[in-house]
């Protein structure tokens, strides 16, 4: 039986989903979080350092309790429509997200996945080398683009 790794980049954060537990250091999580709040729609360019520390508070603590940043202040403002039962809420979607894409790196650090350009798509995606190059198919994620952050 193969037992898998756990990601890690640093201490700085963690996540943890069952036996499994990811350490990120603070630059790979800010980068992970901005990529899961993009790929949401829920911010659609990079953030700044005041509104990285809002996002960042948002992943880590469910909430932005005190905003540094005009986005923490956004999302208190929204905050009806971004809490809602666990597997629809923006926190769960931004912490599996970021967790999904830990996970499937440290596959791709195993060599039990590569990563290969894919025309057609005009994006990159996960392929299964054992089973002759074929992607893996990932869930859909909702969209908040309802709701999006846009600097003023």
């Amino acid at each position: 039986m193969h037992r898998r790794g756990n990601y890690s980049s640093g201490d700085d954060f963690v996540l943890e989903y069952g036996d499994l537990r990811f350490t990120f250091n603070e630059r790979d999580f800010r980068e992970r979080c901005e990529q899961a709040a993009r790929r949401l729609g829920f911010i659609g360019a990079e953030v700044e350092e005041d509104e990285a520390e809002d996002l960042i508070n948002l992943v880590v603590n469910g909430e932005v309790t005190d905003p540094a940043s005009a986005l923490g202040e956004h999302v208190n403002d929204c905050w009806p429509e971004l809490v809602g039962p666990s597997d629809r809420s923006l926190v769960h979607w931004l912490r599996r997200l970021i967790f999904r894409t830990a996970w499937l790196d440290q596959r791709v650090k195993e060599g039990e996945l590569d990563v290969c350009f894919d025309v057609h798509s005009t994006g990159f995606v996960y392929i299964q080398p054992e089973r002759g190059g074929e992607p893996i198919e990932l869930a859909p994620e909702p969209s908040w683009n309802r709701v999006a952050y846009v600097r003023r």
